[in-house]
């Protein structure tokens, strides 16, 4: 098949189409339980969230499909689908084996879904699709009338005929001329399967088929293509997907206001005592660094005393001094204390981001459109986080979070500006001059 032109990856893209009304379509992730090469990978944090969320996020956001469903075998990766508002199919035991393939899983569920019409499946370990891949490749099967597209990324690799060791063959090069080996700017490379998705319709799934009938390919940048399979590509994919990942809609705000707990989030929640009877705290010089570091990017910070493990108000006094930040007492419940001061600010949940270090945050981690917790919070403030440190309490967390929330608001500054450019390129109304509804899908989701 000769090559097909694709939109490059980040430009403007029409608007999609919502559901295709002639057509049921579904995005399916696999995520069995049994994980040879890294265990439990597909819940596994990267860059503060479980492996499968960032293609859940993606997929519903995109708002192609009838329903987003999660195929396991495993309670806990069911548990955290459905936190990210996916439906599960429990899969059997026939199809969770070692030996079990991808095909048979995708025909177990379009067997137990019948109306189904398209399936999308989608790689759990892909974190950097978007919305706007899924949207164009979909449109290959709605519009253009091909029966399955799947993912593909340009490789610029001269590939050999492998030999056996001692053996009196000589290898022979596949792919590429050695006398007239040519520049990589001159080469269009080759296109190589990623992985990272496979639109297929059911008819050919009954088949035993993924890619048949009238077929076709969605190619994606390279910065896109990530597919983590070992345990060793887990620091590359974590730095990648920081850069390149989708991190959701863009909110009109990121943060104005951040909420952090003293003891357990700034300090390691030691209180020392002196031979004088006087308490002692530390503080790292990097989490002091980081509040400054917010504060000059005008976001308000407020530092929590939980008044069930409080810090001696002569330190509070000392604190505030030092880092200018207001200080408020909480108690058992967190939520409830901090929903008047929200209410006098003007301020909803959304625009917050909260650091806290027990179950007794988890509200607030819910609730807050930015929520962390130090590398060594317990498991249940961990679950209800949006971002889980790997720095410890006391120990760097907050400059850690700090920066996070930092890289939130300049990637949500530049989608702005790209939503700006691509209206005015496009003829539409921009944010700041029309109607939100004025402005395509596609545009709001970049």
């Amino acid at each position: 098949m000769p090559p097909r032109k694709r939109p490059q990856d980040g430009k403007k893209v029409d608007p999609p189409m919502k559901k295709a009304k002639e057509k049921h379509v579904v995005a399916l992730i696999l995520a069995r339980g049994g994980s040879k090469g890294i265990p439990l990978k597909n819940i596994k944090k990267l860059a503060g969230v479980p492996l499968i969320g960032w293609v859940l996020r993606a997929a519903h956001d995109s708002g192609l499909f009838d329903s987003v469903w999660v195929s396991t075998d495993h309670d806990e990766i069911a548990e955290v689908a459905k936190s990210f508002k996916a439906k599960v199919h429990r899969r059997s035991l026939e199809v969770s084996k070692d030996s079990s393939t991808s095909l048979e899983a995708i025909q177990e569920f379009v067997k137990d879904h019948p109306g189904v019409d398209v399936v999308c499946n989608i790689q759990a370990t892909s974190p950097c699709l978007h919305p706007d891949h899924l949207s164009e490749a979909l449109k290959l099967i709605t519009k253009d009338g091909y029966d399955s597209v799947f993912s593909v990324v340009r490789r610029h690799q001269f590939r050999w005929k492998e030999v056996n060791e001692g053996g009196s063959e000589v290898t022979v090069p596949l792919n590429l001329d050695p006398k007239n080996r040519p520049r990589r700017q001159d080469w269009d490379g080759e296109l190589v399967e990623n992985g990272s998705f496979y639109f297929s319709t059911t008819s050919l799934i009954k088949k035993g088929i993924l890619q048949g009938g009238k077929m076709t390919y969605y190619e994606m940048k390279p910065q896109y293509s990530v597919d983590i399979d070992i345990d060793i590509d887990w620091p590359v994919a974590e730095q990648r997907v920081l850069r390149y990942g989708y991190f959701g809609k863009v909110p009109p705000e990121v943060v104005r206001l951040m909420f952090c707990k003293l003891s357990g989030c700034l300090t390691d929640g030691r209180i020392a005592i002196s031979s004088s009877e006087e308490e002692m705290v530390s503080f790292h010089i990097r989490d002091m660094e980081g509040l400054r570091m917010l504060k000059s990017e005008n976001v308000e910070v407020v530092l929590l005393n939980c008044s069930q493990d409080p810090i001696g108000q002569s330190l509070v006094e000392k604190l505030r001094e030092r880092t200018g930040c207001e200080v408020l007492t909480v108690g058992k419940k967190p939520l409830e204390d901090l929903q008047p001061f929200l209410k006098k600010k003007k301020l909803e949940w959304k625009d917050v981001a909260y650091m806290g270090n027990d179950g007794a945050d988890a509200d607030c981690l819910n609730q807050s459109g930015l929520s962390a917790v130090p590398g060594d919070a317990p498991a249940d403030a961990v679950k209800a986080a949006k971002y889980s440190c790997h720095h410890t309490a006391g120990n760097g967390a907050v400059r850690e979070f700090s920066e996070y929330i930092l890289l939130k608001k300049q990637e949500a500054k530049s989608k702005r500006e790209q939503v700006r450019v691509d209206c005015l390129d496009s003829g539409y109304a921009t944010p700041s001059s029309g109607s939100q509804n004025d402005i395509p899908l596609a545009v709001e989701e970049k």
